[in-house]
């Protein structure tokens, strides 16, 4: 849209670059161009501003295949007005020379006129494409005969418009039959995705099945070191026995022999003292025999009171002690009695 400033009766253009303006007034053209800068009365003005820039018309259509089916047909048509006299002279570009505003559509009739050819030459290939064909190999073949098609439309080239390149973005089916067309793929692909899992699965079988007969042959292995080692251990074991039981002959034998001795020692040892008690208490009888013979002798003269008072004094030696003596009257009446008999 052009820039457009009021200075009391006059007004001020300023174009942008993409924008082709001409300038009419009483039916003369005064200014025409791109980017152009001028003062204008706008009671008299006539202007009209034509983009010269590459314009994107997206566009969205349906069309019926050769099997009956549905489809929807998305592409973009990029174009361009080579000639923007024509343009302007053909369609409605004029401007409100107050605001700069188009005073009609003049971009949705060409969108129209676009949209309409593109779908005519959609709808015929469409038409002869079963919907398989269409689906696999129909967008090149839909955007050539577009592409065809609008390059041999005489409408464009004498309404100044210059079709610059064509993109067909998607066939789609409608809903269900997309869904249809989906499923034996989807089921090939789950296939696919369960053989690889079994595969997947089978090698993390084998790689189990290595593992655990790894496992088992290092048990195995274990096992017979484990068996060579009790062996071994019961080897030692033995020989520590036989070494042992060697150790304990050697030494009941020592300790018999020492036993032995000392029982000899013992022996001799008591036969020597019993020796030399019989010949001591020989002697000591012996002895006891030439004292109670001298005895004898030494009291053989010895008269019988001498005797008796010996006897009295042996006897008192040997009584035990006394350290107190009751006498009683019926006790000093016997002794005296007695006393007195003896008298």
């Amino acid at each position: 849209m052009a820039d457009i400033t009021r200075r009391l009766g006059w007004r001020h253009l300023r174009g942008a670059p993409t924008a082709h303006v001409r300038h009419h007034r009483g039916g003369k053209l005064l200014h025409e161009g791109p980017g152009l800068s001028f003062w204008y009365r706008a009671l008299t003005a006539a202007l009209s501003e034509v983009p010269v820039d590459d314009r994107e018309l997206a566009m969205t259509f349906h069309a019926r295949t050769a099997d009956f089916q549905d489809v929807a047909v998305q592409a973009t048509v990029t174009y361009r007005i080579s000639d923007p006299a024509t343009a302007a002279a053909r369609l409605d570009f004029s401007i409100d020379p107050d605001t700069g505003v188009w005073r009609g559509a003049p971009l949705e009739q060409l969108g129209t006129l676009l949209t309409e050819t593109a779908q005519q030459h959609a709808l015929d290939v469409l038409a002869r494409t079963p919907l398989a064909a269409a689906l696999a190999d129909g967008v090149t073949a839909v955007r050539e005969r577009i592409a065809a098609g609008l390059a041999g439309e005489p409408r464009l080239p004498g309404t100044g418009i210059e079709v610059v390149a064509v993109r067909v973005v998607a066939l789609r089916p409608e809903p269900e039959v997309e869904r249809a067309l989906r499923t034996p793929a989807r089921e090939q692909i789950q296939q696919e995705a369960d053989r690889a899992t079994y595969e997947r699965r089978a090698v993390a079988v084998e790689r189990e099945r290595a593992i655990a007969e790894n496992e088992l042959a290092s048990q195995i292995e274990l096992a017979r070191r484990e068996e060579q080692l009790v062996d071994q251990r019961g080897t030692n074991a033995r020989r520590e026995a036989e070494e042992g039981a060697a150790a304990d002959a050697v030494r009941a034998e020592a300790e018999a022999a020492r036993t032995v001795r000392l029982a000899e020692a013992e022996a001799t040892r008591s036969v020597r003292l019993a020796r030399a008690e019989a010949e001591g208490a020989r002697e000591v009888g012996e002895a006891r025999a030439q004292a109670q013979a001298a005895w004898l002798r030494v009291h053989a003269d010895v008269d019988v009171a001498t005797l008796h008072a010996l006897t009295g004094t042996r006897l008192a030696e040997n009584l035990p002690r006394i350290d107190s003596v009751t006498v009683t009257p019926d006790l000093l009446t016997g002794l005296l009695s007695r006393l007195g008999a003896r008298e």
